[in-house]
Parts: C-alpha cells; structure tokens; sequence
C-alpha cells in the first residue's frame, strides 16, 4: 500500500492507497506440473512451490484489498457488479490466487463491515468482516483459487514501519495470526500467512527507528519477529506457507547525506523490496519447506526511483532484481512470490517495466509466483484491473499479464472450503464418458426451488435438482427457463449461463458425476421480477 524508496542515499518516502509487489526469475528444471492451484497443502521444494502430490504449483494471483481500511471488508462491496460476480472474473481471467489485505482492527470481536450494496449483496447483510471473509474463502476454493492472507496495517489508520505499535502489541499481531490460523485449518483453500505488509526504515542513521534485516535488536530485526511469528503460525497450522516480505534499509534507518559519513549511507529500495541479506541473515523456521521470500515491486507511478533514468533503462532492471530479491530464487534458496507490483501505466516508461518484469520471472508452471496490486480500480497510484464500474477490465494491462497466468482448475483443492457456497470454474465442464453426458431417463428427476431473497430490480434463489435414477448422471446438466427480461447475474455449484431465457448451470469440472440418489444445489442471483425456474430438466429429461 505505502512504499519508500532511498534515492542516491537519501530514502524517500510515498504514502499510497495500496501497495504492489513483484516476483521473479527465470526457470531451469521442468518437474511435474499441477493443473491450476495443485492439490492438497502447499509446500516449497528449492525454489518451487508444490503441492501434496509434489507437483509444482505457480499462484499467479491477483490483491483485492478493502479489509485493511475503514470498511473492513473488501472494496467494491459497493457497486452493481455482486461479489461473487468479481471473483467469477477474476479466475475467468486466470488469476488462481487472491491475496487479501486485513488490519488487526477488521478481525476485532464487533468489528462492522461497511460500504456494502445490500441490494447487489443481499446475503452479506449484517455478517461482519471474518463471515464475510469465510464466504469469499469458500466460493473462491471452489473455483480453484487459493487465498494468502496479508496483514497489512495494525490499524486502518495506516501502515507501520515495525510490526507492532503503541496500541497494536507484537503479542496481538501474532495472536490474531494464530486465530486465523485456527480459524482455517483444516481448509487448504487458505494456504498462507504474509506476515506484516512493507516493513521499512524510519528515524535517520545512525539513529534508526525502523525495520531492519539481521541488525540482531529484538525490538527492530524484521527477520527476527518474522521467525517468532511464523513459529507461532505453525504451531497452530503446520501446513500454511509463511510469506516474509523484505525491508527498505537494511539498516533500519534512512540514510545521512549530509554527515559526510559513506557507512550510513546504504542501498536501499522499496518498502518491503529489499532482501539483499536473506541470503546471509535467512529466516528459520521450525518447520522445513515452509518459508517464500515476497518482496514488492513498483513503477514510476509510484515513485521515480533513480534506476528508472538510468542511462541504460531498462536493460538495467534485471540486475537491479537479482540484487534486492531475485538472487533467492537464481540460487535455489526458496521460492519468490511478488506479493505487490503495479501501475497505471501512465508514462511510457511503466509498460517498458511491467513487460520487463513478467519475462523476468519466467514463463509456465516453474516461473516466480505473484500477486498484481490489484483488482481494484480505487487504488490511487496504480489504478485496477478492474475499471470503475467494477465489471470491466482493464485491457492493456491485462494483455502484459495474461501469457503469465495460470487459470485455476478443478473445485476447491482436497479438503474443500468450509462454510458458505460452492461453486465450479469459469468454463464448461471436462471429463465425462467419451461420447457425450449420461442422459437421464424420464421423471428420473425432481426439482425444488427456494428463493433466498428479494429486492428491487433483483432476487437470490436456490434449485436443489435430485437424481432418481438408478445410475450416475456424468457429466451433470441442468437447464431451467425464466420470463423475458429476467437475467442471470451471478450463479455458484455450476458453470451457470444464460441464452435468450433458457439457463444452463454446467456440472464443474471438480465434480462432473450426480450420483443415483444425490442431489446439487445451483445458487444464483439474477435481475428482474422474481421468478422461480421452469420447465426444469437433468441432462434433457424432465423433473
């Protein structure tokens, strides 16, 4: 969200609303790949992330960040596009991962969630920041996605150099961490913890206040609080991965250009940027295969670091990564995911960047994992993916992004997400019987419908569709007609689409077979006067 940069020793700094981060590197080894988000826990492996079945897994993911502000919850919460409709586009677009920003105040007992559309999110009314969280968790673990959770500022008032503050104890941060982990476990749709967003230097060398990285004062070493914490994490949760961020300064502390003293002025970089002593000062985790350097990376937009009117830009942007982050991953020390990265792409030079950057992390499964800062359209130095209405995208950043993605595939990963709605991949169905779906004899159905809600110009419903028939129904399709002028605005447990008035909501991939007996509850929310389904029918045949 807040980054700071020193600039020919001078560290200065750039207060934003939301933060970017980049990965990187290039790729020697082709192990397994895993389809989408992999299976099961995720674990590292040099510096691959793997899944349970040890195939190589890249979170090609995207930030969608609101909780760690005054709303406590997810920003636009507020427009006509309904929730689960964004996150829809979001793995239809092939972001498998979603990192989410939270403050210690959005996760507080009372905590109230605003900026909420009750008529477009009806079912989110009066639930608060974590239940909301929980429905998010579920319907994205069943499109494939992964969640990494962020703790982004102690409070909404704004980031911190250190992990805690007057008011926000260390013991708290790691408190409400372990909370979380125990919340979720169980439920590897959730795989991680980002420990604390952009540690970075404060007060002025040799007087520094602020993070630094393997200085040895208890009180500062950001590498040291991230070992207690992630301990901590893993004491509850032994499966989360622990995503540790860099700092600006090493030193802690912004550099003195006017005290003619060369040793306090040091390289620096971006707020949570710098890993340049990881390799000497790694952090230690009790459990092995568990830690994933993120550093962050931005633009001009955010700040016109020294290196971007460098005599040989952008050719010189590659050593500048191997430098604060990328030499991790070159030297198989552990896997990188950008956590942040971004840009409006307003000067030339921004694109120049962003295409520089994706190539520098590779391409396919083995290449550098990531989060784009961010889906939304309100971050005011980097702009969306996401335009203002919510709805559409952004199509030029999009195209730079998109050879890099990898689509989430399959339901939610082994384990399935707890609480809330299910729901299948954007896409048609795979799998099946070679020579088509299994077709339901007559009356081998019955359908039953339940409308969840209502409001104007819109309504919720639910049609639970069961198979009576003596024999698997592979791959599942059930189809449903409504009035002129009713359309459908978001559906879950199905690939769920409309043609003219007829509805199909496609068995999803994860779960293609209705099995003799079973029954599947299609959720939708469409526009209109309320209307229950019509002239219902399974794979053709009519309930």
């Amino acid at each position: 969200m807040i980054r700071m940069k020193a600039l020919g020793g001078a560290l200065t700094a750039l207060a934003t609303a939301a933060a970017g981060v980049f990965l990187a590197a290039a790729v020697s080894t082709t192990p397994a790949s895993a389809a989408g988000t992999g299976t099961g826990y995720l674990h590292t492996n040099g510096n691959q992330i793997v899944d349970s079945t040890g195939a190589t897994v890249r979170l090609t993911g995207i930030n969608w960040f609101g909780m760690e502000t005054d709303n406590k919850t997810f920003h636009g919460l507020w427009s006509s596009n309904p929730w689960r409709g964004q996150l829809d586009t979001m793995a239809r677009l092939g972001y498998n991962t979603l990192r989410v920003p939270y403050s210690n105040d959005s996760v507080k007992a009372g905590a109230t969630a605003t900026g909420i559309n009750d008529f477009v999110n009806p079912d989110l009314v009066g639930l608060s920041p974590l239940q909301i969280l929980d429905k998010v968790i579920a319907y994205a673990g069943s499109k494939g996605m992964r969640i990494i959770l962020d703790r982004h500022r102690p409070t909404s008032a704004g980031q911190s150099p250190l992990w805690y503050t007057s008011t926000v104890s260390e013991a708290t941060w790691i408190n409400d961490w372990k909370m979380l982990a125990q919340r979720y476990a169980g439920n590897p749709t959730v795989i991680g913890a980002d420990l604390h967003n952009e540690p970075h230097a404060e007060g002025t060398n040799p007087a520094a206040t602020g993070a630094c990285w393997g200085c040895g004062d208890t009180n500062r070493d950001w590498r040291l609080a991230a070992e207690r914490a992630g301990n901590a994490i893993l004491g509850v949760q032994p499966n989360w991965l622990i995503f540790v961020e860099g700092v600006s300064c090493p030193s802690g502390g912004l550099s003195n250009v006017w005290d003619n003293d060369p040793s306090n002025d040091e390289d620096c970089g971006w707020w949570g940027g710098n890993l340049s002593k990881a390799g000497q000062y790694p952090v230690r985790l009790n459990v092995p295969n568990r830690l994933v350097y993120s550093p962050h990376e931005y633009a001009t937009s955010v700040y016109r670091q020294t290196w971007f009117d460098a005599p040989d830009y952008p050719a010189n942007l590659p050593a500048i990564w191997d430098k604060y982050w990328g030499y991790l991953y070159k030297q198989n020390i552990a896997p990188i995911m950008m956590g942040e990265f971004g840009s409006t792409l307003a000067d030339p030079k921004d694109r120049v960047w962003l295409e520089k950057l994706m190539a520098y992390t590779g391409t396919g499964v083995t290449g550098m994992s990531f989060t784009y800062w961010s889906w939304n359209p309100n971050s005011g130095d980097t702009g969306g993916i996401a335009l203002d209405d919510w709805t559409n995208v952004n199509t030029t950043k999009q195209a730079i992004l998109q050879p890099y993605l990898i689509a989430p595939s399959g339901g939610g990963p082994t384990g399935g997400p707890t609480g809330g709605p299910t729901g299948g991949p954007t896409g048609g169905p795979t799998g099946g019987p070679t020579g088509g779906p299994t077709s339901a004899p007559p009356g081998a159905c019955t359908a039953t419908y339940r409308q969840v809600n209502a409001w104007q110009g819109g309504f919720q419903g639910e049609l639970t569709v069961k198979n009576t028939g003596t024999a698997a129904v592979n791959p599942w399709s059930v189809t449903w007609s409504w009035p002129s002028g009713v359309t459908l605005g978001s559906g879950w447990n199905a690939t769920v689409t409309q043609s003219g008035t007829t509805v199909t909501a496609a068995a999803p991939s994860h779960a293609p077979s209705l099995a003799a007996g079973a029954s599947v509850t299609v959720g939708f929310t469409a526009n209109g006067t309320a209307s229950a389904p019509a002239t219902v029918k399974l794979n053709g045949a009519s309930c």
